[in-house]
């Protein structure tokens, strides 16, 4: 694709995102009507509404488009473009009240993201970006933060919620970063944790457990603000593989250091 049809399907997604994210914003699910899929996992009407309305629109926008959505709505293309959709990401939170969750819409190339919006209804922040394009949040350019130090850094991270196989080395490195950093946050949402870190609010954000549309959209997003995006290990891939670590570039090294003593 090239610069005009990325700034083109970029503005389009930004307006549905917008559509479809107000309207989540006005509907109203208590946990007890929320589906199961996995322990800890919940899914509601929203969810599938949601992606279907995405999947309806972005079939338009790009009927050449493959989909590899939360839901499971539409089909993959094995190479070339495809969507890679959050519809709601943090449900948890959406269920339970808590004004923190948001939609992610990625595009990847060959499983390379090339576009990314995210969008959080509940504060009206837009954060969007593709390649070569930079990266904004309403419109407005942002770029990552300039802290250098690991030791001046706030950071977020997420916990799983249903593969607790490494929880042990998981909290002993929270416990390592609780006093070498500045602190640590869970929002619940790993779409907005990486939005945020491109904005600069945080330093960086890691975890395991994750799936392509947690990410998709956060990876170019950050990327386009001057960040780093990398997997656990050299030989992994943050987007299509089930760990990250992503930071403002700085304290790259560093995370990635203290990450690996505990996932060797």
């Amino acid at each position: 694709m090239n610069t005009f049809d990325l700034r083109n399907c970029l503005d389009e997604v930004m307006a549905m995102s917008r559509e479809i994210g107000n309207w989540m914003k006005s509907q109203r699910v208590e946990e007890i009507h929320a589906e199961l899929k996995t322990p800890n996992n919940l899914v509601t009407y929203v969810d599938k509404e949601s992606e279907r309305r995405f999947v309806e629109g972005l079939s338009a926008l790009l009927p050449e488009a493959g989909f590899v959505a939360e839901e499971g709505t539409g089909k993959k293309n094995e190479n070339g473009l495809n969507w890679v959709i959050d519809p709601l990401d943090g449900t948890t939170n959406f269920v339970h009240g808590v004004p923190v969750w948001c939609t992610s819409i990625g595009l990847a190339l060959n499983e390379k993201p090339i576009l990314g919006v995210i969008y959080d209804p509940n504060t009206d922040e837009m954060y969007a970006a593709a390649e070569g394009l930079g990266a904004t949040l309403n419109g407005r350019r942002i770029v990552v933060s300039k802290i250098e130090k690991l030791s001046h850094a706030l950071l977020a991270t997420g916990f799983p919620y249903d593969d607790f196989g490494r929880v042990t080395p998981y909290l002993d490195l929270f416990k390592r970063l609780m006093t070498e950093t500045r602190g640590m946050r869970r929002l619940g949402s790993a779409a907005l944790d990486m939005a945020w870190t491109a904005a600069g609010r945080f330093e960086g954000f890691y975890e395991y457990g994750l799936n392509p549309w947690d990410v998709a959209a956060g990876a170019i997003i950050i990327r386009e603000a001057g960040g780093k995006v990398e997997a656990f290990h050299e030989d992994g891939d943050p987007v299509f593989g089930e760990d990250l670590i992503c930071t403002n570039g700085h304290i790259q090294e560093q995370l990635k250091e203290l990450v690996r003593i505990y996932f060797p």
